[in-house]
């Protein structure tokens, strides 16, 4: 939950369609998370969209004033609460994003963890400002949040409240509350009755289509190199990257990227982003950071452990490694000949 600057997006999602010049569109953008949420609809008249943007931005205001992990909300009394021995009230959406954060972080082996908000905060990245320019904690620091072993299988509910045994465990939904968030809003737009639409939060998107023959293309760019290549979705899909670009901490000409491994207290390197497609955003999202976190070695296994068929890694070198699956839904963009992207599909 982070600023995320459209003008300095090094890996983002344009969105087009193969036919939207043919058909009405409306659009609206709002600021939450510190995060620019842009909604398109496909094919609803201008006094109806106004009505709908009304009601899609009360209830993302609703997920800021309840989620947002360092300004005054429902998620920061419950970590409060966590820290003082206590326990702490909360509503059903908040249970969704803890009880999936649980069962993501077992399934992934701990290479996600919503329970490590007290690293993310002593890394300094509890912010909107970005490039960090302050000195990165040292490994002692580290080393002792570290091994206090913070988990979201420490969390527990009563009827009405949820607990902690672990003081150290806080949360920080960063890695999962824009996909659930992308979910809400899309399903709300569903529900009103729109047929064709896209959420997209900072470049992480859901868009759907209940219109015959009508399709979104979504472009996918790498860090430095540009345009990577479209994907196509007809229905309704997830399309969420999670990248090692433009959140970090710089000192002394050193770059510490934002996202951390739970095990062991530091950011990840070997990869610049991850791409994933999904039925929805909450498990794209969360799949696309643990991805990360697994990096080179551990990628495979663990999108086959997920039933992730779609996947796309980048390299910090720029290198391209993808699924078959994905191979077969990115249609590559090539400058001048095909030797513009090194690629590697792996089975």
């Amino acid at each position: 939950m982070h600023t995320l600057l459209k003008s300095v997006l090094l890996l983002s999602f344009i969105l087009l369609s193969l036919s939207a010049c043919k058909k009405s569109v409306e659009k609206a953008q709002f600021l939450i998370f510190g995060t620019l949420v842009d909604i398109t609809l496909i094919d609803v008249d201008k006094a109806r969209s106004t009505e709908i943007f009304a009601q899609v931005q009360q209830n993302l205001q609703s997920m800021h004033r309840d989620w947002h992990p360092w300004e005054p909300s429902m998620l920061m009394t419950i970590n409060l609460a966590f820290t003082e021995g206590e326990c702490a009230p909360y509503d059903q959406r908040l249970r969704t994003l803890i009880e999936t954060s649980r069962s993501t972080e077992k399934l992934t082996g701990g290479y996600f963890n919503a329970g490590i908000g007290g690293l993310v905060g002593l890394w300094g990245f509890h912010t909107s400002d970005y490039p960090i320019l302050t000195p990165p904690p040292t490994a002692s620091e580290i080393e002792a949040l570290v091994s206090q072993r913070p988990s979201m299988s420490d969390i527990y509910f009563t009827d009405e409240q949820v607990c902690s045994n672990n003081p150290a465990t806080q949360l920080d939904f960063g890695g999962i509350a824009k996909g659930y968030a992308v979910d809400l809003v899309s399903e709300q737009l569903q529900q009103l009755g729109v047929t064709a639409a896209i959420v997209n939060t900072g470049g992480d998107l859901r868009a759907y289509s209940h219109k015959d023959g009508f399709i979104w293309r979504i472009a996918v760019r790498h860090p430095e190199q540009g345009l990577i290549g479209l994907i196509e979705v007809a229905q309704d899909e997830a399309v969420f990257t999670s990248g090692n670009y433009q959140r970090f901490v710089e000192f002394e000409g050193k770059r510490f990227a934002h996202i951390l491994d739970p095990r062991t207290g530091w950011p990840v390197t070997e990869l610049s982003s991850v791409t994933v497609l999904a039925k929805t955003g909450i498990e794209a999202d969360s799949a696309a950071t643990a991805l990360m976190v697994a990096g080179l070695q551990g990628w495979r296994e663990l999108a086959n452990a997920l039933q992730f068929e779609a996947v796309l890694l980048v390299t910090a070198s720029g290198k391209l490694y993808m699924t078959p699956a994905m191979e077969q839904r990115l249609e590559l963009y090539m400058e001048d000949d095909d030797s513009q992207w090194q690629v590697e599909v792996v089975e």
